[in-house]
């Protein structure tokens, strides 16, 4: 760096990369909160429907019947919606949903639905050809999130499963919609007959 007046361009250099970089975090933070609102609005008129069906319901295949057909039938760009049950230790069965047929049986240690019984994590995929050990129950599916469902005790008792034909349909703004829904509908439930 030169001597004197170069010192001055130098710092002012730095001062507009900082300004810059501060501009790019502002709009990173604004198209979030975009995406995080435009994320509720998908689910602003769905949630206080499903919210009322399972009203005082404490049956596990209801709420999952019924939380699959309303985010089935009401929100664009979900191709499958669906619940597989903890049936035996490492095993995931078919349970309620909707759209085309699902696999029957899923191991912990397969796809992306055994991934989120196996870390006990949801799993936001944005383009499942890339996940390690995805499991093609339809050619369509392109993007997926599931999300582990725990019942009073914690124990896990399913996973509910939303396919999209859309890449990256998902992010962590659905996952913080869903979660406190799966929480409050299925944490009511002591034991689960899945």
């Amino acid at each position: 760096m030169p001597d004197g007046g170069g010192k001055d361009i130098w710092h002012e250099h730095q001062g507009r990369v900082g300004c810059v970089v501060k501009i790019l975090k502002q709009k990173d933070r604004v198209k979030r909160g975009m995406a995080m609102t435009q994320i509720s609005d998908r689910y602003h008129e769905v949630l206080p429907r499903i919210q009322a069906l399972c009203e005082g319901e404490d049956d596990a295949i209801a709420l999952m019947a019924t939380i699959s057909a309303e985010l089935y039938q009401h929100i664009d760009g979900f191709d499958w919606v669906g619940f597989y049950r903890v049936t035996e230790a490492e095993l995931l069965k078919i349970g309620p949903y909707q759209g085309g047929h699902g696999c029957l049986t899923i191991p912990f240690d397969r796809g992306v639905c055994g991934a989120a019984a196996r870390t006990l994590t949801p799993q936001c995929v944005d383009d499942v050809n890339e996940f390690e050990g995805h499991i093609a129950c339809s050619s369509s599916t392109l993007s997926e999130l599931v999300m582990p469902v725990f019942d009073s005790a914690s124990r896990l008792i399913a996973v509910l499963d939303i396919d999209s034909d859309q890449p990256a349909f998902f992010s962590d703004a659905d996952i913080a919609v869903l979660a406190p829904l799966l929480a409050d509908l299925f944490g009511r439930i002591r034991k689960a007959a899945c």
